[in-house]
């Protein structure tokens, strides 16, 4: 509870006070390296209205090669975020689409969409700045 006079801004989270084994911790920063991976957050965020072809989520996702979009749809399947489903037609047929899970993950992404976009700017000054005093 906040004292009298005093706002909680979106900083102020509950932070526990246990300390995490060495094995807890290794794996959550196992999982936050993969979902916090660049083409996972950009693959979930094209997902996030539906089931897409392949073709599909690379047109949404500009610059990611066929090669990462492919490593990228494997690991998220094999963690169960996302699921492919292989329709028997001629030419084959592949949809994705975001598990439960998925639908989780996007859940937790979306707050971090909204601080990337409120801050792009001041962060891009920052860096201009930094990098006109030789800093990088």
């Amino acid at each position: 509870m906040a004292q009298e006079g005093t706002l909680l801004s979106e900083a102020h989270n509950f932070v526990p006070e246990d300390t995490l084994s060495p094995s807890d911790c290794k794996g959550l920063a196992d999982v936050l390296a993969s979902v916090g991976d660049k083409w996972t957050i950009m693959v979930v965020g094209a997902l996030s209205k539906g089931s897409l072809r392949y073709k599909e989520i690379q047109r949404r996702i500009t610059g990611i090669s066929q090669r990462m979009l492919t490593l990228t749809l494997k690991r998220l399947e094999c963690d169960g975020i996302v699921t492919r489903t292989l329709y028997p037609s001629v030419p084959p047929r592949v949809d994705y689409e975001l598990t439960e899970l998925g639908q989780t993950l996007r859940g937790a992404l979306l707050p971090l969409q909204r601080w990337a976009a409120k801050n792009k700017e001041l962060i891009a000054n920052n860096r201009s700045k930094a990098s006109s005093l030789g800093e990088s």
